[in-house]
């Protein structure tokens, strides 16, 4: 992936409204296996009789897995995540204290080094960018429901 097919930097504007859905306090990365599990099975719910479902929720687990691992390695502390519906997508929303610091992709790093994840969420994502909420950094995306 390039930097033109994502953009050199995420759009700053704030996330669509949303409802219903999941939220989780995050403090350390060894948190993840649990929330991605507690996610599948309410994703699975939402989707039980939709043959292609279970491929936009693996979507969905991946992208929050990204944004949410981002946030806790690079983001200060005080990670907040959501997962919630809009009328035909799931916003995936994650927060963070380094307001500063607006999401950049990887620009010119060997793929093997990693940082990719910012990319491949913008190509999943209906719609992506990051807002400052609260005195924190709100980055979301808008993977698709149907």
């Amino acid at each position: 992936m390039t930097g033109e097919s994502a953009g050199l930097a995420w759009p700053s504007s704030p996330p669509p409204p949303a409802v219903d859905g999941w939220s989780w306090e995050l403090e350390h990365v060894a948190q993840l296996p649990g929330v991605r599990a507690q996610l599948r099975r309410g994703l699975a719910q939402h989707s039980a009789g939709d043959p292609v479902a279970t491929e936009r929720d693996e979507a969905v687990v991946l992208a929050f897995d990204e944004m949410a691992s981002n946030a806790l390695r690079h983001g200060g502390g005080g990670v907040r995540a959501r997962v919630q519906q809009t009328p035909d997508a799931w916003l995936i929303e994650v927060r963070d204290s380094a307001p500063q610091t607006p999401p950049r992709p990887a620009v010119g790093r060997d793929p093997s080094q990693g940082g990719l994840g910012l990319y491949l969420i913008a190509e999943m994502a209906h719609d992506h960018g990051w807002h400052l909420t609260e005195g924190q950094k709100g980055v979301w995306a808008l993977l698709p429901r149907r």
